[in-house]
């Protein structure tokens, strides 16, 4: 029960839970990113990898990531914010751990007693040693990606609970900069302990963390309501948009009322989410999962050494700070033309989807000052930094736009329904990519004066570069105005 002491001081506790949610998806990005970290330089020599085998990696995690999503939201809406988001770290780490035994799984499978004598193999064994460990990453990976589904519906979820309409975009970037920041930390501590103590530990050690971050949500998360750390101030400043825009005040008549599930794609806002999700998210994870890959086979650049750690934490350095403003930026709108929190949104969306299109100079440039040796790797570094800072701005943007349009009952099953399409996206291009690296090798490929796997990586940037533009004008065509969801009985 909350207090109504007059004049009271408001407490913060809800940026207490934006910061749990920050620390989680950090987590939730160094566990994506070992992968990315160690198989070029570290796993790929073990077990006789190519580009293809890791495109088949990164992209059924993609599909099964997206349709796990499909099931996550409503997952977290059945379980509550608080036991659903444990469920999905629990998970989520114990899939992280599990990459280490592929190994060993891949040793007994095919008879050999050592790493060495996997890295030794030759012919028809190497083709089988890279076969199975394949499908031993893969049932690692469906274990990720099984528990990291409910991240976002989870987070989107607790923000619309803990933040008012105004405030969620700029609460969103905060915790959506936990990409950044995993990403950004993930070059300093991951080739590190992959050189010292094997990629096996890096994976143990990394996924361990969820377990830790587990033990704080237990104590600290509880709805506003409910919770003996926010008073009554703080709460009436959270729940102020029960009394504005004719809104019901009864929340559990209101905005705790659930959408039937099948329901929720017969509205067009569903929709626009959704083709946002599915026509970006694939940009985000294509320079998550490939860029330790393109500085290797662009500019010899490897990750565990020192000019790799710097340009890959410099690239997400640049992201972090950029994209937190990205989320505020909406609100200035509001604050200074008093227009309504979608309208807001879609102009800000607009703004980020033309900062990508710098992405298509990353090639040029990158090949211009070419005689400045491995050096000339800032510079397309530097490109991709400005596309993902637009992402992240754009995403934290994209999410709040199903608070702003759906009851809170229905908000962590829209997200969900959006990650699929995501995701769906994501696998798409990660497995197209894959496969037009290895072709673009094998016959050298020719595009725009690159050839062989360079020309692969420019077409690639091509996409990525208009991506988020085609994506706003979907979404404005299907949603051109503010129009929430009302629930009827």
């Amino acid at each position: 029960m909350h207090s109504t002491t007059t004049n009271q001081k408001m407490t913060n506790f809800r940026w207490v839970i934006c910061a749990m949610l920050f620390v989680a998806t950090t987590i939730n990005y160094l566990d994506r990113q070992v992968l990315s970290l160690t198989w070029d330089e570290f796993i790929k020599p073990e077990f006789h990898w190519d580009e293809s085998h890791y495109g088949t990696i990164t992209s059924f995690f993609s599909i099964f990531y997206a349709v796990c999503m499909l099931f996550a939201g409503r997952f977290v809406e059945w379980m509550g914010t608080k036991k659903g988001f444990l469920w999905a770290i629990g998970v989520w780490s114990v899939g992280a751990c599990l990459h280490a035994v592929c190994g060993i799984v891949t040793e007994v499978s095919v008879g050999l007693e050592s790493k060495a004598d996997l890295i030794a193999a030759t012919g028809d064994m190497a083709v089988l040693i890279a076969t199975i460990s394949m499908w031993s990453f893969l049932v690692a990976r469906a274990i990720l990606a099984l528990g990291e589904a409910g991240n976002f519906p989870a987070a989107i979820k607790a923000t619309a609970e803990y933040f008012p309409k105004k405030d969620r975009a700029y609460a969103t970037s905060i915790f959506n900069a936990g990409a950044s920041i995993g990403a950004l930390f993930a070059p300093l501590s991951i080739p590190p302990l992959a050189k010292l103590f094997g990629w096996e530990m890096a994976f143990i050690i990394i996924g361990a963390l969820g377990f830790i971050w587990m033990g704080f949500w237990v104590f600290l998360y509880d709805a506003p309501a409910k919770s003996k750390r926010v008073n009554s101030s703080e709460l009436d400043y959270i729940e102020q948009d029960r009394h504005e825009l004719g809104e019901l005040t009864n929340k559990k008549e209101d905005e705790e009322k659930k959408i039937p599930f099948l329901k929720c794609f017969s509205y067009k806002q569903t929709w626009a989410f959704a083709a946002g999700k599915f026509m970006t998210d694939g940009v985000w994870w294509f320079f998550l999962f490939w860029t330790p890959s393109y500085l290797n086979t662009q500019f010899g650049i490897k990750t565990s050494e020192g000019l790799g750690m710097a340009l890959i934490f410099t690239l997400y350095a640049i992201v972090t700070v950029l994209s937190i403003f990205g989320g505020k930026l909406p609100t200035i709108f509001i604050n200074r033309s008093g227009q309504n929190p979608y309208a807001a949104r879609m102009k800000a969306m607009l703004i980020f989807a033309f900062f990508p299109l710098v992405v298509l100079l990353a090639q040029p440039l990158g090949m211009k000052f070419a005689d400045l040796g491995r050096n000339a790797a800032w510079i397309p570094v530097l490109l991709i930094s400005i596309g993902c800072s637009a992402h992240q701005a754009w995403s934290a943007n994209l999410f709040s736009t199903i608070g702003d349009m759906f009851p809170k009952g229905a908000i962590a099953t829209v997200t969900g329904i959006g990650g699929m399409a995501g995701g769906v996206g994501s696998m798409i291009l990660q497995k197209s990519a894959g496969n037009l690296f290895v072709y673009a090798g094998e016959t050298n490929m020719t595009f725009f004066g690159f050839a062989g796997k360079p020309a692969g990586y420019f077409v690639i940037f091509c996409v990525c570069a208009v991506a988020y533009l085609i994506g706003w004008v979907i979404m404005k065509s299907l949603v051109p105005k503010y129009k929430p969801i009302v629930i009827f009985d």
